[in-house]
């Protein structure tokens, strides 16, 4: 006998999909509030930009470029990559969703580090595919723990590089040994949010591994150097046939105009993007060596941000000094769903920010820098 159904019910495995949460944002009670936990950049957006959004709004009863043209051409123009390569989309959260839509099914599998970002599993789940995670190695992503994942059912394999919320990265050398290793039909995903940060000799994003294959693809996003979060700007550059299979299926008019003109601003001002880096290398510096000074250990870092680990003692775990933080209007971001029970990333702000940090955390663990 069937059992009549009183409401729509999702199918199989989307009620078991832990839905993301995104870094608090408030301080109750707190007349000033910093936000650190979401790894925006303190510089805000180029004043280029803003002044081509403000142009892009004029006319909001038109429809946007649906192939975002002068974008992909700014992108292209500025990486000296084939625009019909690159693909654009309304972050690139919306790109590793279509990957998973497109590459994906019932029955396979996709690699996804232990540390990785949380929107690889929720998006592979959402595709009716299994999530395999992998332990990583001192906070780094381990290539021999990959290829020894990998079944003849791994259709995908995710790596965040630089690691988010570790900060840490992967040699380009280690890149290619574990591409050279996966069969043909694995489709590679190099999530290179951070990129623009990387100063390391040994550090490639992925551009040239993709130039050279069809099995790769690299995401790029203006959430983070480039200032633009608010409006949700990603890319993706990859072999024609994957860019076809993507644009099949991806909404017709998937960006907004002033997002368009606005990301287009952004990239050609690359001076403004060297500052922004430029004053992110100085406080990741001060503040990586601050905040040891005063007995934290603090994972290496190439990004924006850094990963802050507290003692096992009681009073002095991450928990507690999240509270003491928020109390002083500091936001960080608690990473208990990345793995780390006992630790909090904080995004490199302002320099008032920057060092009211360290002074209460001195203050917390009773020590000064």
């Amino acid at each position: 006998m069937s059992v009549e159904m009183i409401e729509p019910v999702p199918r199989p495995g989307i009620l078991d999909i832990a839905a993301y949460v995104p870094g608090k944002e408030h301080a109750p009670g707190v007349a000033r509030v910093y936000k650190l936990s979401s790894n925006e950049t303190p510089l805000g957006a180029s004043p280029k930009a803003l002044e081509a959004f403000r142009r892009g709004a004029e006319q909001l009863e038109r429809y946007p470029d649906g192939q975002a043209v002068e974008l992909r051409e700014a992108i292209a123009a500025t990486y000296g990559l084939n625009f019909a390569n690159i693909l654009c989309g309304n972050g690139s959260d919306e790109l590793l969703g279509l990957l998973c839509h497109v590459y994906l099914g019932t029955g396979d599998e996709a690699i996804i580090t232990e540390h990785g970002f949380l929107v690889y599993k929720i998006q592979i789940m959402a595709a009716g595919a299994t999530p395999v995670t992998v332990k990583e190695k001192d906070c780094t992503v381990d290539v021999d723990a990959i290829l020894a994942a990998v079944t003849p059912k791994t259709k995908m394999v995710f790596i965040a590089n630089p690691g988010n919320p570790t900060g840490t990265y992967v040699p380009v050398a280690e890149i290619r040994r574990l591409h050279a290793a996966l069969p043909k039909n694995v489709l590679l995903v190099l999530d290179a949010a951070y990129a623009e940060y990387v100063k390391r000799n040994d550090y490639e994003a992925g551009i040239e591994l993709v130039s050279a294959n069809r099995n790769v693809v690299m995401t790029r996003t203006f959430s983070k150097v480039h200032g633009l979060a608010a409006l949700r700007i990603g890319w993706i550059y990859a072999p024609a046939a994957i860019i076809d299979a993507l644009n099949r299926v991806r909404g017709p008019f998937n960006m907004n105009a002033p997002a368009i003109a606005a990301g287009a601003a952004a990239i050609r001002d690359q001076a403004f993007v060297e500052t922004a880096v430029a004053y992110n290398s100085l406080w990741l510096d001060k503040l990586t060596h601050a905040l040891e000074a005063i007995g934290l250990k603090v994972t290496p870092s190439v990004t924006n941000f850094v990963l802050i680990h507290f003692p096992d003692v009681d009073g002095k775990r991450a928990a507690e000094a999240d509270d003491f933080l928020t109390s002083r209007g500091y936001i960080l971001r608690a990473v208990r769903g990345y793995g780390f029970a006992n630790a909090l990333r904080m995004s490199i702000g302002p320099e008032e920010a920057n060092r009211g940090v360290i002074e209460a955390l001195g203050e917390f663990m009773g020590r000064t820098a």
